[in-house]
């Protein structure tokens, strides 16, 4: 059984300017720690506790945070004869701008079907056709139907699957209690450093580390990411010396709600176009036609995206900013069934989509990029997993909707067991870790300036300036800004806004590594824009491959193709 209560068993210290002593003697030791709690972090806390002790670090609580339980679209997986996994291989290295490691795209579409088998196994309640098979929708960029899904409840249906499967199982867990350093002995992590949910450090040493931290694209002043999304993982793998590749590379989901103003942003899931939604102009124009004319509104993320930045640009757009995507002309049976949270939401706002369309535009979703991993989610630091959307490399240049909950399963399963297999080791913490962040707290409790201050000023910075269309004058001009920012003398009034200093920390070095990685590619590819690049070569031409950064070098591989 899970312990959510190890919290009583810890040696935890309560910092404060008066007692600001953490001790390296004082901490809990197991095998493995997990770092996070949405589809891919669970997954791997189940896989790892075959081989040992196994705790698992969430900083929501269980089960409510990160994108996988808001997920509504669906989990791609070939199921049918008339598919192949030959296809879906070819469909996500097309939909990625083949930036995609190929080997980690052979895995992902190979064992998608298998853990589909398992969340069956579990308990998951799929959506199941008159012959008795899991459903299947369109998904866009996609030749074939083969999202499976739960209504538009899919990350929700997975993620209590699993939840339930890991209380079955002897894994410790700690909710709402926030990572905000890995720690290590020489060049290998052997564990992290936590805040609780009031305050309190808590030192956690294990023999493998696993982050499954998910994404950070709160970084932009409209996101589709819950209140977690702010790249934590980005920061500390970065911070502990690990390598991350194609940072640039920032899903913009084409139709976030945008009105009302507090629910901007709110994701209108990619079923709404799967089961046969239009997006039209204020003229009118099914205007897809003019930018995909064979695949429309199921055309990939980013070509969708940019079409519909361009016909706002260009004052075809909504008074409030977006254009209309209609299902009016689906039977409202179809509607009730298929779509019931988005039918939910809309008339919260005020807007029955049975009989009238939703305004909607682009909103920041998913990051491709990420750690640099091995197909077996090592990263390049000893002792340290990542999986899931922390980890980079599956996705290229663009993501193809559905392949991020199957994402989760393979390689949270991967990391799990990969983590798991490692030996056991004993762990010295040097104290010269443990000093660096004493020294960090004691100046956020003499700084001056709030942090939600800093926040809202480096979304904007981000939204406006590396957003979908980008230039090299723009994103300099916005690296500046972070950087300016990220110098910015923290203010803590208290233990618990110790953790929100730390938490803004992360958000200006990811938005950092972002711009950095945007300058270093000079094409426009996927999810990335260069208006002021012009191209002479087709994406799977291309002559430049992933872009890399860590503190000891930054840049961009080149291909075979020149």
């Amino acid at each position: 059984m899970a312990n959510s209560l190890v919290l009583c068993h810890l040696f935890m210290i309560l910092y404060t300017p008066q007692n600001n002593k953490m001790h390296a003697d004082d901490s809990l030791d197991y095998h493995v720690l997990v770092i996070g709690s949405g589809g891919a972090g669970v997954r791997a806390a189940i896989e790892a506790s075959a081989y040992g002790d196994v705790i698992l670090v969430s900083k929501t609580i269980l089960g409510k945070g990160g994108c996988t339980p808001m997920a509504e679209g669906g989990y791609n997986a070939v199921l049918r004869e008339q598919d192949s996994c030959g296809i879906h291989f070819e469909d996500t290295m097309k939909g990625g701008a083949y930036l995609n490691d190929t080997e980690l795209v052979r895995i992902l579409v190979a064992e998608s079907p298998q853990r589909m088998d398992d969340l069956i196994r579990w308990g998951a309640v799929f959506d199941f056709t008159e012959a008795n098979e899991v459903a299947q929708r369109p998904f866009g960029g996609q030749r074939f139907p083969r999202t499976c899904y739960a209504g538009d409840r899919t990350g929700h249906e997975i993620m209590t699957t699993l939840l339930e499967r890991l209380e079955s199982l002897s894994v410790d867990t700690l909710a709402e209690t926030t990572v905000i350093d890995l720690l290590k002995e020489g060049d290998r992590v052997i564990g992290a450093l936590a805040f609780d949910d009031s305050g309190e450090v808590v030192l956690i040493k294990a023999d493998s580390t696993i982050l499954a931290t998910g994404g950070g694209t709160r970084v932009f002043d409209i996101s589709t990411n819950s209140a977690s999304g702010t790249g934590d993982g980005f920061a500390s793998g970065y911070r502990a010396g690990a390598e991350l590749i194609d940072m640039e590379m920032i899903q913009f989901h084409p139709t976030g709600a945008v009105y009302p103003t507090d629910a901007r942003g709110r994701l209108v899931t990619e079923a709404v176009r799967g089961e046969g939604g239009i997006l039209t102009n204020t003229l009118g124009e099914r205007f897809m036609k003019q930018y995909d004319p064979e695949r429309m509104e199921l055309s990939t993320r980013d070509v969708v995206a940019r079409a519909i930045a361009t016909e706002i640009l260009n004052g075809r757009g909504t008074e409030n900013g977006g254009i209309y995507l209609d299902v009016t002309h689906l039977p409202r049976k179809q509607i009730e069934t298929q779509l019931p949270v988005m039918l939910e939401q809309f008339l919260k706002f005020g807007v029955d989509i049975r009989k009238e369309p939703m305004e909607v535009g682009p909103t920041a979703h998913h990051v491709m990029g990420g750690l640099r991993i091995s197909p077996w989610c090592q990263t390049t630091l000893l002792g340290l997993f990542a999986c899931g959307e922390v980890a980079g490399g599956v996705h290229g240049a663009n993501r193809l909707g559905g392949n991020a909950l199957a994402d989760t399963q393979v390689f949270g399963k991967r990391a799990g067991e990969a983590a798991g297999r490692s030996e056991k080791r004993i762990k010295k913490i040097d104290s010269k870790q443990i000093k660096i962040q004493e020294e960090r707290f004691s100046r956020f409790y003499d700084g001056k300036v709030n942090p939600p201050i800093i926040t809202k000023q480096l979304q904007k910075a981000m939204w406006d300036g590396a957003g979908i269309f980008r230039n090299a004058t723009d994103l300099q001009a916005t690296l500046a800004k972070v950087m300016q920012l990220s110098e910015s003398n923290l203010r803590a009034i208290s233990q618990r806004n110790l953790l929100e200093c730390c938490t803004v920390q992360n958000m200006c070095l990811t938005a950092s590594l972002i711009c950095k990685s945007a300058l270093l590619r000079p094409e426009s590819r996927g999810a990335h824009v260069r208006t002021d690049v012009c191209l002479s070569h087709d994406a799977q031409h291309s002559p430049f491959s992933h872009t890399y950064v860590s503190r000891n070098r930054q840049g961009i591989e080149r291909t075979a193709f020149v």
